[in-house]
């Protein structure tokens, strides 16, 4: 399985990320918080963004306490639902004279929304599931690409979903958002070819989170990997091994 899969026998070590700026969205909670842990035992220097900024102070000090060769993340308390380009551009500005660039983003941040039938969605539950998973991340990458092309090698990992290859019945809003998410990859993928950045997305499968466990509410969250468990492909992608990785979707659980 390995060969047919390298991401998920890559091995994390202090060195894998040395010297690269990646800043990670939802970083508060679950799997952005473990990614984020990961890239600095990895060596990055991380950049926290979420909305609840106690969240981000705990993994903050998560990330301090690895030890005195640990870079010190910074923290960046920011709501999607409510943010604007000119937020977006603000954290560009603020990137730029601090690190001057920028290595890698892992766009993690979701909402769920509520699973039911498609004509119960409510009009206000649909809006904030595409703000959120596809308008916000949109113009991130709007604001962020000249930062990202200021970067040797540079890659931005998108979260996707299976309910955003093949339809699923009730999962309306959030299936739409995965399915935009994994063809704004694409087009972004494309447009970018012949640069220095590459885009790919990463579909975490069934794994112990607060949102898999709103989805599924009678499911034991012991049968499930944990966020810890998946991290070799989050790590990848973010590492120079995988440079010739771009436009692709990499199950971290492949059946």
């Amino acid at each position: 399985m390995f060969e047919q899969y390298p991401h998920l026998a890559f091995q994390i070590h202090e060195k894998s990320l040395t010297g690269k700026v990646i800043l990670v969205t939802g970083a508060g909670d679950g799997i952005g918080k473990i990614a984020a842990i990961t890239y600095a035992k990895a060596g990055a220097q991380v950049i926290l963004l979420g909305r609840t900024v106690s969240k981000l102070e705990a993994t903050y000090d998560e990330i301090l306490a690895l030890g005195t060769d640990i870079k010190q993340p910074a923290i960046v308390p920011l709501d999607h639902k409510g943010a604007t380009t000119n937020d977006y551009n603000g954290l560009a500005d603020t990137i730029e004279s601090q690190y001057k660039k920028l290595d890698g983003v892992l766009f993690n941040a979701s909402v769920l929304g509520n699973l039911c039938p498609f004509e119960q969605i409510k009009e206000s539950e649909f809006d904030e599931v595409m703000q959120i998973n596809v308008k916000a991340q949109a113009l991130m990458v709007q604001s962020l690409l000249p930062l990202l092309k200021n970067s040797e090698m540079s890659s931005v990992v998108f979260t996707t979903s299976s309910v955003g290859r093949t339809g699923k019945a009730f999962w309306g809003a959030y299936a739409i958002s995965k399915f935009a998410t994994e063809g704004m990859m694409q087009v972004l993928s494309e447009e970018n070819r012949n640069s220095n950045v590459r885009f790919n997305c990463i579909n975490p499968g069934a794994t112990r989170t607060s949102m898999r466990a709103k989805a599924y509410p009678a499911e034991d969250p012991k049968t499930l990997k944990t966020p810890v468990d998946i991290m070799p492909t989050y790590a990848y992608l973010m590492s120079n091994i995988s440079r010739g990785i771009n436009g692709q979707s990499l199950d971290c659980q492949p059946k």
